[in-house]
């Protein structure tokens, strides 16, 4: 289906630009979200009439996001969350996750706002993506800790999935050690 996108869409085109899409990206996604119009004779002509609206529109909410960004970019954000001692979480932090803690933090952004590159699952410094507008994006840290006290160790570049003092010491199976002295042995089954 071809389409006017009436925003920048990431690896499809800036505004104004027709593009194929497949039918379904368009129905569910960009036609709903009024990202795009269907690429018609009479759309394009609209389009064309409102393109220097838009395209204000558009200058206005970058210019918002870009100061948005400006206080965002780069701050650290913690996350509370239960995890083994090898630094396991016992789930994973979502983009909702990510979307609350940041918003409590005096941003307000959505989670779909939120481009993650791989599922947090562990205890540890990990950046983030907030895409504040279609042009700009920024990075935020997130801290995920057991506790305050975790995460304030971790700003500080320690590791706390190792465990204090102790060395993680693997058992090795001693067959002598399993069977009593003078026992006799099972009797081997036959294979006929």
């Amino acid at each position: 289906m071809q389409v006017i996108l009436l925003q920048r869409i990431g690896r499809l085109g800036q505004m104004g630009d027709v593009v194929n899409v497949k039918n379904g990206y368009a129905r569910n996604f960009l036609l709903p979200q009024k990202k795009a119009l269907r690429a018609t004779e009479e759309n394009k002509k609209v389009f064309e009439s409102r393109r220097a609206q838009l395209e204000a529109d558009n200058l206005s909410n970058k210019k918002e996001a870009e100061a948005v960004s400006a206080k965002l970019d780069g701050q650290s954000f913690i996350i509370i969350r239960a995890a083994g001692d090898t630094g396991q979480l016992y789930g994973s932090v979502s983009t909702r996750d990510i979307a609350a803690v940041i918003s409590e933090g005096g941003f307000t952004i959505d989670r779909n706002q939120v481009d993650l590159d791989r599922p947090i699952k562990s205890l540890g410094l990990t950046p983030a993506r907030v895409h504040l507008h279609p042009e700009v994006i920024s990075t935020v840290t997130l801290n995920v800790a057991r506790s305050q006290d975790e995460a304030d160790k971790q700003a500080r570049g320690e590791d706390v999935a190792v465990l204090k003092g102790e060395a993680l010491e693997l058992e090795t199976f001693n067959p002598d050690a399993a069977f009593e002295e003078g026992a006799p042995a099972a009797p081997a089954e036959d294979a006929q």
